[in-house]
């Protein structure tokens, strides 16, 4: 017979403390770590547990007792729903001042080696509206809140379009409106939604693989270029066709209006046919001059101002003077390495998806750059003694890998390669630390940066810069 789980525990008054790593909160009941998502240091609360283990507890909030000061109120309507933006009710330099204590505990913590002050964080100029890409997503289950339930309030469809809930594949939040795009995204989404539902077309089920309208992209550039990609799960021409102009006619902005007809059990469109309905095939972001291609299966940082300021230290960091042999690692469709191009003698640039490659070719030509090469594949296979004495001993390896840091057959590459000075721009300051340890047998770290890409997250970038000891 089985045995019968004890209820989990409800603590009364307690006082939230700090902001962990992965952006709960914190409190602390007889010595045991307990992380509280929706919360601020200062708030004083009821907490219910809903995880127990030996070294710490989860458990959300279920009553407030008294507000904190740092408190502020959201502004998003969807807060603590939709699972993005967690900090809107921190005050932006209550943000910033956690995410330079997250770069400060990780180097220190996890790295254990000599490092110098770290420099105040670059905060983002735009704390709303900031990203130049999302994502929305079609399906027939429509999320219902708490408080709606507790209503009974009954809905005439259950089709929605917006984000996915956390922990629920297949359920997703209807979005009114969404704070971090321009009110185009919201304009055109919105739009859509009503005309799907004024034209009884079918969303997503992503249970039972049914449906006709499956995803809706909005890119936009600082240029004010406007891209529009919608994903159909198969081929209705009549119907995609009617939708499309639709759009094309209500929103005259848009430069560039795509389709995909994608029937797979995924969602990625990296293996899918992009089919151009009205304008451009690309839109473009200019920086400093130079122009960046950005097609609907791109990379780009999501947020173009800070993408700058992010490259400008960047260089910065690389100090260089016209003469320098420059490895760009991970380099994605070459923005960095075009970006610091003509204070380089030649820059090579390495990255695994072989499509980001292709653009960064495009990007080199269209800005008349003829000192990159591009390299597509696993890094950990490319770089390595080889292609170094092929190509020569770089002076500057600049790496900005992705959140799972380098590759330990990559730092012994680049330990071989032994450059003056590697730049190591990241995402994930806890595996940049990882990997600076590794480094510090023959480098020390002389300089530190942290800029903030993702206000009301708990994400925070991190450049580094190593010199040879």
């Amino acid at each position: 017979m089985a045995k019968n789980k004890k209820p989990l525990p409800i603590f009364e008054k307690i006082t939230i403390t700090d902001i962990a790593a992965e952006g709960k909160a914190i409190a602390k009941v007889n010595d045991v770590v307990i992380f509280v998502p929706f919360v601020v240091p200062g708030d004083i609360v009821d907490l219910q547990v809903t995880r127990k283990k030996s070294h710490f507890m989860e458990a959300r909030a279920i009553h407030f007792h008294s507000f904190s000061e740092k408190r502020t109120d959201a502004v998003c309507e969807h807060y603590g729903i939709c699972g993005g933006c967690k900090w809107q009710i921190l005050p932006y330099q209550e943000q910033i001042s956690y995410k330079q204590k997250q770069v400060v505990d990780n180097l220190t913590r996890i790295g254990k080696i000599d490092l110098p002050a770290v420099s105040p964080i670059l905060g983002s100029a735009k704390t709303e509206f900031y990203r130049n890409k999302l994502e929305f997503t079609f399906s027939n289950k429509r999320w219902r809140t708490n408080e709606e339930i507790a209503e009974g309030k009954v809905f005439e469809t259950m089709n929605a379009v917006g984000f996915h809930i956390p922990g629920q594949f297949d359920k997703v939040l209807d979005i009114n409106k969404c704070w971090l795009q321009t009110e185009d995204s919201n304009e055109i989404r919105n739009e859509v939604r009503r005309y799907a539902l004024e034209h009884e077309l079918t969303f997503f089920d992503l249970r039972s693989q049914e449906g006709f309208l499956r995803i809706l992209m909005v890119r936009t550039t600082s240029t004010g270029e406007l891209m529009i990609i919608m994903v159909f799960f198969h081929e209705d021409k009549e119907a995609q066709d009617a939708l499309l102009q639709h759009i094309a006619d209500k929103f005259p902005q848009i430069t560039s209006l795509l389709y995909i007809i994608n029937s797979k059990a995924n969602d990625t469109i990296t293996d899918q046919e992009i089919h151009i309905f009205k304008g451009n095939e690309c839109i473009y972001e200019e920086m400093e001059g130079l122009k960046f291609k950005i097609g609907p299966k791109s990379f780009y940082q999501t947020n173009s101002d800070q993408a700058y300021e992010l490259y400008k230290i960047t260089r910065n960091f690389a100090q260089l003077t016209g003469n320098e042999l420059v490895y760009d690692l991970y380099t994605g469709t070459g923005t960095i390495a075009n970006f610091i191009s003509h204070q380089a003698k030649q820059v090579i640039g390495i990255e695994y998806v072989p499509e980001a490659i292709e653009d960064a070719f495009v990007n080199s030509e269209i800005n008349n750059i003829s000192n990159t090469l591009f390299y597509a594949g696993d890094m950990k296979d490319i770089l390595n003694a080889a292609f170094i004495e092929e190509h020569g001993k770089p002076d500057v390896i600049i790496t900005d890998p992705p959140r799972a840091g380098m590759h330990e057959d990559v730092i012994n590459a680049i330990l071989f390669a032994a450059p003056e000075r590697i730049v190591y721009v990241s995402c994930n300051p806890a595996t940049q630390a990882r990997d600076l340890s590794l480094l510090d047998c023959q480098y020390k770290v002389t300089a530190i940066q942290p800029v903030d890409m993702f206000p009301h997250t708990h994400h925070v970038e991190n450049v580094v810069l190593l010199e040879r000891k």
